[in-house]
Order: C-alpha cells, then sequence, then structure tokens
C-alpha cells in the first residue's frame, strides 16, 4: 500500500522537476510509465504503445512548468496520454497504411493475449484502464488509486465490475466459438 511518504516524495520529485531537474523528471517517468503505457494501451494499437509512452513524457517534459500545483501532476499526465491516444487515431487518417505482412497472433495461436486484450479494449474506457493496468502493467489497486488519482474505492468497483464484465465477454466468446465448430 502507498503511504503518505510516497505521495509527498512524488511531490518533491515533480516541484524538482519543474524547476528543471532531468534527474527527478528521469525518476517521475520510472514511476508514472507504467500509468501511461496502460493508458495508451486501453486506446491505441498495442505496438504503437511504448512509442506514445516517449511522446507523452516529451510532451509532459515541455509543458512542466506550467503546471499549477504538484497535486495535478498525476491527472494532468493521464490527461496528456489520453490526448495523445486521440492525436493518434487523428493523424492516423492522415498515414497512408503500409502493407502488414506480419501475421496475427490471434490467428496463429501463437498469443492469446493480444485476444484478450482486444476483449478489454470493448469494455467502457473507466473499467478498461484500470484492468489494463491492474491485469497488464502489474500496478495494485492502491498504486492505480495514488497514481490516477482515483478514489481506492473507484479503483476496487472499476476493477470488480470491469472483471464481471471481461468474465461475461469471454464468456460469450467462447460460447461463439463453440457455436462455429458444430
Amino acid at each position: 500500500m502507498l503511504v503518505q511518504s510516497e505521495i509527498s516524495e512524488d511531490d518533491n520529485l515533480i516541484e524538482a522537476a519543474v524547476l528543471g531537474d532531468r534527474g527527478a523528471f528521469g525518476e517521475l517517468y520510472v514511476r508514472y510509465s507504467r500509468m501511461v503505457h496502460g493508458i495508451l494501451l486501453a486506446r491505441v494499437p498495442p505496438g504503437e504503445a511504448e512509442d506514445l509512452v516517449q511522446d507523452v513524457f516529451m510532451s509532459a517534459m515541455r509543458q512542466l512548468r506550467g503546471l499549477r500545483t504538484a497535486a495535478a501532476f498525476r491527472g494532468w499526465l493521464a490527461a496528456i496520454a489520453r490526448n495523445r491516444a486521440i492525436d493518434y487515431f487523428r493523424s492516423a487518417r492522415e498515414r497512408l497504411p503500409l502493407e502488414d505482412n506480419t501475421a496475427d497472433p490471434r490467428e496463429t495461436g501463437a498469443n492469446d493475449a493480444f485476444a484478450v486484450l482486444e476483449v478489454i479494449r470493448k469494455l467502457p474506457v473507466a473499467y478498461r484502464e484500470t484492468l489494463i493496468l491492474r491485469l497488464v502493467e502489474g500496478m495494485t489497486g492502491p498504486e492505480i488509486a495514488q497514481r490516477t488519482g482515483l478514489t481506492p474505492e473507484s479503483v476496487r468497483v472499476n476493477l470488480c465490475r470491469g472483471m464481471k464484465m471481461l468474465r461475461e465477454l469471454l464468456a460469450e466468446g467462447v460460447q461463439a466459438r463453440g457455436m462455429e465448430a458444430k
């Protein structure tokens, strides 16, 4: 469980980063990159999320001096990640797709994780983000609450409802595949 000293340590790092301390900003990257990756993974293709994490932190570094308070950092960083995902899809319309010669892991049976990730991405965004932070990024409930600014109760509710919906969608998928096999 995250304690108040960790929160105040984050606040000290944020304040130092605002003043230009790149080492402090690097430590914030270490602490918050999983959260940003999870938010992006909930919205963009998995292969794009890693590069977009870098974009989010570069943008945050450029805009850090405009941050009003250290307490606002968590929500502000999450908002930058969400906005970067929106920008990704805006710019994707402008790019011409390259020919895709890679096999779909779901078709080859190489990795069911991509199939489960696609099911998670069908959930409402609040559940999607929380589940990805928990299941993919390996964050605990208290970590998710501290990093995102959600209350621990909200995280618990989102995880519980999200898991219930995920189980239902996965069960429907299993039933549908069973019907197709007949």
